[in-house]
């Protein structure tokens, strides 16, 4: 009898449980900085690439209106740029993951016996973080400048061709890009391949898998959370960089990328519907890319 009435007792639904308020309470500062932090910026961005300019022809002064229009020119305006930006990423995200991988790889797996070793790769890895972006970039300006003792030296020797030169090219800007985001390749790599159990790669040896098998069926596989997180970490923000590309770096008058143009529209031109119209371009262009990756990858729980 007291069994039916505990079978009784767990059959019954049971009311569901009142949300605390203390919960809600401590989600508000979040909330807070979100709405004015990212939502409001957003709204305002959208709004202002939606703007018309002013009646009386004022440079620099617009006014509210829902000029779709914005888009369409800069669309056409810019296209260029903006295949060039993405061009670019791509570029930059797979060479820098042909680079990280075996570097994350040794550090992760390779050098586990060796604790003191894996801690100073890692510190190498971090050490340009201590540095600015700024002038890392602006160091590699002057060793890939025509006057360099690199560029020089390779040209007396006849490695290089005596018109050769690297500054303001496509090949710089990439360049730039892979050298400045591969710490953000190289750490997600490491993380996932840290935690990689080497039994598994054991096993597929013992079951008569070449290396090249159990890396491309055991390895990769167990690695793709960190593949996935370093190529977003790289490409995104090389979509938008604005600082490899630029004249006064690493870039030349056909290398600008989207960042470029908007820097130039929004700084020098005063065009702040069509700089506001671009960088929506860029933010929703790369949500579809990101969502498709992330989607095919089949590592849906990383957004």
């Amino acid at each position: 009898m007291a069994f039916a009435a505990f079978a009784t007792a767990e059959a019954q639904p049971q009311a569901p449980r009142r949300r605390s308020p203390i919960a809600l309470f401590l989600l508000l500062p979040g909330i807070a900085y979100l709405l004015l932090f990212f939502l409001t910026p957003l709204v305002s961005l959208l709004l202002t690439s939606l703007q018309q300019p002013s009646e009386f022809g004022d440079i620099g002064v617009y006014e509210f209106a829902f000029n779709w229009q914005n888009y369409v020119t800069v669309i056409e305006a810019y296209w260029p740029h903006i295949l060039r930006s993405f061009g670019y990423a791509l570029a930059a995200t797979v060479f820098a993951l042909l680079f990280s991988y075996p570097l994350a790889y040794f550090i992760g797996v390779k050098a586990r016996p060796w604790p003191l070793l894996q801690s100073l790769m890692l510190v190498l890895v971090i050490a340009p973080f201590f540095i600015s972006f700024l002038l890392r970039t602006l160091a590699w300006k002057q060793i890939l400048s025509d006057e360099s003792f690199i560029i020089t030296s390779l040209k007396a020797l006849s490695l290089l061709a005596p018109d050769a030169h690297f500054a303001g090219t496509p090949f710089a800007v990439i360049f730039g890009l892979t050298y400045n985001f591969i710490p953000f390749m190289t750490l997600p790599l490491y993380t996932a391949l840290e935690r990689l159990d080497t039994r598994y790669l054991e096993a597929g040896s013992d079951l008569y898998a070449n290396p090249f098998t159990v890396f491309r069926k055991v390895t990769i596989p167990l690695s793709m959370p960190g593949i996935v997180a370093g190529t977003l970490l790289t490409f995104i923000p090389s979509a938008g960089d604005y600082i490899n590309a630029s004249r006064d770096f690493l870039g030349g008058p056909d290398t600008q990328m989207m960042g470029n143009v908007i820097e130039a529209n929004f700084l020098v031109l005063l065009n702040y519907p069509a700089a506001a119209a671009l960088s929506i371009i860029l933010m929703a262009v790369i949500l579809v890319l990101v969502g498709v990756y992330v989607k095919r990858s089949g590592t849906e729980d990383l957004l």
